[in-house]
């Protein structure tokens, strides 16, 4: 095989000879460091995102597989959000009411992760099914009482359910469908499982929103699609489904809620499809110019973000960080951060405290930390919960720490 051949789209299997931003060896974003044993071995692995000028998906490279970031202990539990559980629990009730579920019905979670969304669903009489390859989340939805199979989704998988008689009105997944390798075997087997007028709905962060809102930092390797509703609906079209509706959301920096059914379904295409699609052409996302230029926004990012730590450690100011989230893992290591200009970072998972940031070995410890060593400024890295983020720590703002987001440029809020 030629080493210097471009790698290929894993869609369409086109050539992929358009970079959005290569963002450099990066050590896995999830992959915590126990403070107690010497990183000197730490892998690093190309993190370089490119765009497929067929089928318009934007993808990072195939390096590390997928049983290697979520087999085993995976690090991101989505109940230590109250703002996202909010969401859920609104998207719970939105569903039902809208495909009138009740006990006789079956809604099956892809990436179920910690029963996070199945407990609305079972809360309410509603039977659930979750499906989740990482065995410390799916053992914590089963102390809920959330069924979960400790697996893959796949098209193999789906047609077991199949055969086993499972025959759910809905199926939902979050911010999953970026992190499969292989996403057409991945949405087969969702057309699969669904049969009539059943209903899938998946939401992942907009494309769009990335590239206007300079949010390289969602870039990591077990994100290996980026994705637009151009890109979505052909994939979708290639496995027999359609999507009918489409939502904007504002969750994880701004997202799209897509809602899809098999071909045939009696589902009417409501007018929200083709404002999103209008929405992405205005922004030339079906064109190779929507994506040039990215790249030098992202490095206007690392120099604003380095010129303000340096600027601190003149002044003899202390900087803590806030949220060990896997998008701040990459903001640190593309910035070449490290713990002489962080002196730690906090975090409510517990899963996360007493480790190292992977690439940056910031340390990482519980929230309390921050009352009893309080800093001048706190980067707050999940900068999409800034919000609630600020709400709850009240006390160190009125203390006089001032808080700093990165994205998209350096901005302090008093």
């Amino acid at each position: 095989m030629n080493s210097s051949a471009p790698p290929k789209c894993r869609s369409c299997g086109a050539d992929l000879t358009l970079t959005l931003v290569d963002l450099g060896q990066q050590p896995l974003a999830n992959s915590y460091i126990p403070q107690n044993r010497p990183p000197s071995d730490e892998a690093r692995y190309p993190l370089h995102a490119r765009v497929c000028e067929k089928c318009w998906l934007v993808q990072v490279d195939d390096v590390v597989p997928a049983d290697a970031i979520f087999h085993g202990d995976y690090a991101y539990f989505s109940s230590f959000s109250d703002s996202w559980l909010i969401h859920c629990r609104r998207y719970a009730i939105k569903m039902m009411d809208e495909l009138r579920l009740g006990p006789r019905s079956l809604v099956v979670e892809i990436a179920s992760n910690d029963g996070y969304l199945l407990q609305y669903f079972k809360g309410a009489g509603v039977p659930v099914l979750g499906v989740e390859p990482s065995g410390n989340t799916a053992a914590e939805a089963e102390k809920k009482g959330v069924p979960t199979l400790v697996e893959f989704w796949t098209d193999a998988l789906a047609r077991r359910l199949r055969d086993e008689g499972k025959r759910p009105d809905l199926i939902c997944s979050a911010n999953v469908l970026a992190h499969v390798p292989d996403i057409n075997d991945f949405v087969r087997g969702v057309a699969t499982l669904l049969q009539g007028d059943a209903v899938y709905t998946v939401e992942f962060p907009h494309l769009l929103n990335l590239i206007r809102g300079t949010q390289f930092d969602t870039i990591y390797h077990e994100h290996y699609s980026y994705l637009s509703l151009i890109a979505v609906e052909r994939i979708f079209a290639a496995a027999g489904l359609r999507v009918f509706e489409v939502e904007e959301l504002s969750t994880h920096g701004g997202s799209l809620r897509v809602w899809a059914c098999l071909d045939g379904a009696s589902h009417a295409t409501r007018p929200s499809v083709e404002t999103v699609r209008a929405e992405e052409e205005e922004a030339q996302l079906h064109r190779r110019e929507g994506y040039q230029g990215f790249t030098a926004k992202c490095e206007a990012v690392r120099e604003g973000l380095n010129d303000f730590l340096t600027s601190a450690h003149h002044g003899r100011k202390t900087v803590a960080a806030y949220g060990a989230a896997a998008k701040g893992n990459t903001l640190l290591n593309y910035c070449g951060i490290g713990a002489d200009q962080i002196t730690y970072c906090v975090d409510k998972n517990p899963a996360k405290q007493a480790t190292l940031l992977p690439g940056s070995h910031i340390p990482v410890f519980d929230v309390d930390d921050l009352t009893r060593r309080p800093p001048d400024f706190l980067l707050i890295l999940p900068w999409n919960l800034k919000t609630e983020i600020i709400g709850q720590l009240s006390d160190l703002r009125r203390g006089g720490t001032r808080f700093v987001t990165a994205i998209p440029c350096v901005s302090v809020t008093a």
